[in-house]
C-alpha cells in the first residue's frame, strides 16, 4: 500500500454542511492550518464541493454568503427523497441492491433542465473548471448499476461534472450524465468514504452529518486506513443549531459558515500541531 503524510476526507452534508465545512476550512486556513495542503483529498457530495475549492486554492471567504442563484437550484422532491430513505433504511436489502433501487428512483427523476441548473450552480460554487495538480478523489455511484465510481484528474471526467454527480442526491438533485451514463451522490457508496484515504499517516476527517448517524460505520472505515494519527471533526452544538431542521435550506448558509469559522478557532490549536508535524515528517 502506498503511504503518504497527510490525508483529508470531506463527507456529505447538504447545503448547511457545505457552508459549515467551507467556514471551518476558511477559519483554519486563517489560523495557519491549510487543509488544502493535504497530499490526498477525498471528497463526497458536499465534501466534493469543498474538496474542489481547497484543492484548486480558491478564496473561501467569498462563500461567507451564498452566491447561489435561485435559478440554479434544482427543485427538491420530498416524496422521492422519502422513498430513497425508505430504501436505504431497509436492513433486509443488500447494499448493492439498495443502491440499484435508489438509482431507479434517481433515473425516474432525471430532468435535463434541472441537470443544467445543477451544473451551473456547482460551477459557480467551486469557481474552477480544471482539475488541480494536487491529488483529489471524488466519489459517485452509477445510477443504473449501483456500482461506486471514483474520479480524479486522470479519469477524463470534467471537474464540474464530477462534483455535480457526487452531490446529486436523488430527490434533491437529478443524476448527472457523463459519457452516456448517469451518476448520483457518492455518499450512497459508504457515507463519508474514509476508507479511500488508506495509506495516510495523518488523517483529518470532516463529517458534517456526524451528529445524525452512529459513529460505528466511520470507525470501521478508519480501522481499514491504519493512520498513525486521526482527527475527526463534526459540527459542535452551535453549528447544529445553525443548520436548523432542513439541511437544504439556503437561509442556513450564512449562519452555518460562521459557525464553522467559530469552531475553527476552538479546534485550530489541536489540529495545527498534528498537521504541521505530519508536514515535517516528509
Amino acid at each position: 500500500m502506498h503511504t503518504f503524510d497527510r490525508g483529508l476526507v470531506l463527507g456529505p452534508g447538504g447545503l448547511a454542511g457545505t457552508a459549515w465545512t467551507v467556514g471551518l476550512a476558511h477559519g483554519l486556513r486563517r489560523d495557519g492550518v491549510d487543509l488544502g495542503e493535504a497530499d490526498l483529498i477525498v471528497g463526497t457530495s458536499a465534501g466534493a464541493i469543498v474538496g474542489a475549492l481547497l484543492a484548486t486554492g480558491q478564496d473561501l471567504e467569498r462563500l461567507a454568503a451564498s452566491t447561489r442563484d435561485p435559478a440554479h437550484r434544482p427543485k427538491v422532491d420530498p416524496g422521492r427523497m422519502g422513498e430513497v430513505f425508505a430504501v436505504l433504511g431497509d436492513r433486509g436489502l443488500e447494499r448493492g441492491e439498495a443502491r440499484r433501487r435508489v438509482g431507479r428512483l434517481a433515473l425516474d427523476g432525471a430532468d435535463p433542465e434541472a441537470e443544467q441548473a445543477l451544473l451551473a450552480g456547482r460551477a459557480a460554487l467551486i469557481g474552477a473548471q480544471a482539475w488541480p495538480e494536487r491529488r483529489l478523489l471524488i466519489t459517485a455511484v452509477d445510477a443504473s448499476t449501483g456500482e461506486p465510481v471514483l474520479w480524479d484528474r486522470d479519469s477524463g471526467v470534467p471537474l464540474v461534472s464530477a462534483v455535480a454527480a457526487s452531490s446529486a442526491f436523488p430527490g434533491a438533485a437529478p443524476p448527472v450524465a457523463i459519457d452516456g451514463r448517469r451518476y448520483m451522490d457518492g455518499a450512497l457508496r459508504e457515507g463519508t468514504n474514509a476508507d479511500l484515504a488508506a495509506g495516510a499517516r495523518t488523517l483529518v476527517v470532516v463529517e458534517p452529518m456526524a451528529h445524525l448517524f452512529p459513529r460505528e460505520a466511520l470507525d470501521q472505515q478508519l480501522a481499514s486506513v491504519g493512520a498513525d494519527t486521526v482527527v475527526t471533526l463534526g459540527p459542535d452544538p452551535a453549528a447544529v443549531r445553525a443548520f436548523g431542521t432542513d439541511p437544504g435550506d439556503l437561509a442556513a448558509w450564512g449562519p452555518s459558515f460562521q459557525a464553522g469559522v467559530q469552531q475553527a478557532a476552538e479546534v485550530g490549536a489541536q489540529l495545527r500541531s498534528a498537521w504541521r508535524a505530519a508536514a515535517g515528517a516528509s
